[in-house]
Parts: structure tokens; C-alpha cells; sequence
């Protein structure tokens, strides 16, 4: 199978900047990448959007691209004409650590790191949304030297080595000529400033972790394993970048009566043995109340109701579930003599064997749920 277009694979177009593919990218990889996205074929799908990336992101590599598509010239005896250099970028990264065109400047505004948080929430709580206040652990600037890494009553230097830039010409002869190559100062490791008396907190590094709280508005109708992103709220960025984004986790516990599937809300309900053969009304616990259900004379154990929008509010608002009850008839214990010998003559009348089936534990869950626990 071929390979699709690069620009077609980010959603971008031609002519589209670094900063429009960057984006592009992040927002494609934060969607297929293998540990959010379960789905068959999002690993495929994140690989070719990665590749992607990778070309069109490096200035000598998208401009070969540019030129040659998916194909490549220099296979073989077949190489480019004369002053045709587009595939030599790959000879200079392998020699020299790479050309200084797809270098990124350290001192250019970064966005922070994303953060993830799991939260436990009550089944009752993400049917009807809560509010809550959560403690997260983060990188902040440091109180004491206000972030510049240096002892209060100092300030950072220029560094003297690449006077400020963060980054280093070092000038070398190669069979193609002479040839700059760009790379990360190594006394100020990028920063372009030193810090000789470091801060006794951060110890020079400007930043501390702390935990801090946030409030949290839990939306009603979130299910388990779904995820919620606060803008901003992840890691501070560097030099000035925006800060990154937290995602919250939801971990729903269950519930002792009710069951959830999307939407919908399942539950049993016990009927006595006469209840089944002659038929009534019961009340049935829902999410929020309690409704009456008419049973039909002659229901059988398995038998569903629907009860319609007594389910979960949908998330993004698209309508609320319906609620199933399911039907269990539960024979009598503890029986008279009386009643025993009316069993016992309606059996041999109807020729049916009895069958017990008990379960206390049962009933139990049934009442704590009409008192709405």
C-alpha cells in the first residue's frame, strides 16, 4: 500500500507553518497514541502520523520531501544533479550530530508538560455530577529566588562562552566543504545564563513541586474510564511558554443494586411466587425516587421492564437512559404447616416438583436501595 501525503496525514496544507504542523501533530498524537486510544489500528494511525511529523518538522527533510515525495533519488547510481544537496542531510546527521536548520532554540517559549489524575468518585456522584477539590503535585516557580534559580540578592550572568545565545558554531572541514554545526552550549547547557551563587530551595533549577488544589465540577453522567481535560492546569511552561494541560481519569465505583451500561441503568427485583402467578403493582427504587411498576399475572423469572428516562443523563447532553428491571421470583422460606400443605396440594394439582431458592442478602439490597443508598 502506499504512503498518504504528509500534509494530508497532519490535516494541513502546503504551505503551512512549523508552528500550524507542531499543533497539528500534538493534537493527533494526544488522540492515537497507544496509551489513551484502545481502539484497532490507533498504534498504526499514531506511527504514520509520527512519521509524519518527523519529516515535516525538520526544514532540510520536508523541503526533500517537497521535492521528491515518498520516492527516493539517491538510491542506486541515480543520484541528484549537481548542486542538488537534499540528500546529504542525512550524511551530516550521521558525522556531525545533524545540520543547524532543525535545531530548536532553548530559549524559546516551550509549553509545560501535560498532567494526568485519577479520580474516585461515587456511583451516585458521576450519575448526578459533584463538585470536589483535588491536590495535585506540580512544578512551580520557587518562592524564594522567584524563579531565576540564583540566591536572593543575586541575579544569574551572561554566560561566557556563547555570550547569551545557549548555543555553539562549531566550524568543521568535511569532504563537501566547510560545514557549521549548531549544537547546545555545554557551560550553560542551553539556558545562555550561569548561576554562581544557586538558590539554597530550587538549588539553581527555579523550580520546586508542591502540591496544590484545584476544584474540580464532575459532570453528570461521566462513566468509568472516561476523561476530563482542564486547560492549563498541567505543568508551567519554560521561558515564558503556556502551561500544559491536566486530565483527570474517572474511577466509578459500583453500586450494590444498580448496574451501569452506558446510558442505562439495570437492577433486580424481587416478586413473591403469588405476585408472579396473580400479578400487582410494585414500587420499583430508581436513581433519584421511586416508581410504580405493574407486574402481569403469570410473569416469569427473567422477565424485563423498561422504564423509560430513569438511566443517566447522557454527557454531553444528548438525552438521559432508560432503566431495565429485571424480574426474580423468590420462593418462600420459613413456610407454616399450613401453607406447606396448600404448596404441596397445588403441586400435585399442577404435578410441579418445588424448587427453593432463598436469598436473604438479596432482599437486603433491595431495601437499602429504597432508602436511596
Amino acid at each position: 500500500m502506499s504512503k498518504r501525503d504528509f500534509y494530508e496525514v497532519l490535516g494541513v496544507s502546503q504551505d503551512a507553518s512549523q508552528d500550524e504542523i507542531k499543533k497539528a501533530y500534538k493534537k493527533l498524537a494526544r488522540k492515537y497514541h497507544p496509551d489513551v486510544n484502545q481502539e484497532e489500528g490507533a498504534e498504526d494511525k499514531f506511527k504514520e502520523v509520527k512519521s509524519a511529523y518527523d519529516t515535516l518538522s525538520d526544514s532540510q527533510k520536508r523541503a526533500h520531501y517537497d521535492r521528491f515525495g515518498h520516492s527516493d533519488p539517491n538510491q542506486g547510481m541515480g543520484g541528484g544533479g549537481a548542486g542538488d544537496f537534499g540528500g546529504f542531510g542525512d550524511i551530516f546527521d550521521m558525522f556531525f550530530g545533524g545540520g543547524g536548520g532543525g535545531r530548536r532554540d532553548p530559549n524559546a517559549p516551550r509549553q509545560g508538560a501535560d498532567l494526568q489524575y485519577t479520580m474516585t468518585v461515587e456511583f451516585k456522584e458521576a450519575v448526578f455530577g459533584t463538585e470536589t477539590e483535588i491536590e495535585i503535585p506540580r512544578e512551580d516557580d520557587c518562592e524564594t529566588c522567584n524563579g531565576s534559580g540564583a540566591k536572593p540578592g543575586t541575579s544569574p550572568e551572561t554566560c561566557s562562552k556563547c555570550g547569551g545565545a545557549g548555543q555553539l558554531n562549531i566550524e568543521q572541514n568535511t569532504p563537501f566543504g566547510r560545514v557549521v554545526n549548531r549544537r547546545v552550549c555545554d557551560q550553560c547547557q542551553g539556558k545562555g545564563q550561569t548561576i554562581k551563587q544557586k538558590c539554597s530551595t530550587c538549588h539553581g533549577s527555579g523550580k520546586t513541586r508542591r502540591r496544590q488544589k484545584l476544584n474540580v465540577k464532575v459532570p453528570a453522567g461521566i462513566d468509568h474510564g472516561q476523561q476530563m481535560r482542564m486547560a492549563g492546569q498541567g505543568e508551567p511552561g519554560k521561558n515564558g511558554g503556556p502551561s500544559g494541560d491536566l486530565y483527570i481519569v474517572f474511577n466509578v465505583q459500583t453500586h450494590e443494586f444498580f448496574d451501569r451500561d452506558g446510558d442505562d441503568i439495570f437492577c433486580d427485583m424481587p416478586i413473591t411466587f403469588a405476585q408472579a402467578a396473580l400479578g400487582d403493582e410494585i414500587e420499583v427504587p430508581t436513581l433519584d425516587s421511586k416508581v410504580k411498576l405493574k407486574i402481569p399475572a403469570g410473569t416469569q423469572t427473567g422477565r424485563s421492564f423498561r422504564l423509560k428516562d430513569k438511566g443517566v443523563p447522557n454527557v454531553h447532553g444528548r438525552g438521559t437512559g432508560d432503566q431495565m428491571v429485571k424480574i426474580r421470583v423468590i420462593t418462600p422460606n420459613n413456610l407454616t404447616d399450613r401453607q406447606k400443605e396448600l404448596l404441596r396440594e397445588f403441586a400435585e394439582i399442577g404435578g410441579e416438583e418445588q424448587v427453593d431458592e432463598q436469598n436473604e442478602n438479596f432482599f437486603a439490597k433491595v431495601k437499602r436501595a429504597f432508602r436511596g443508598e
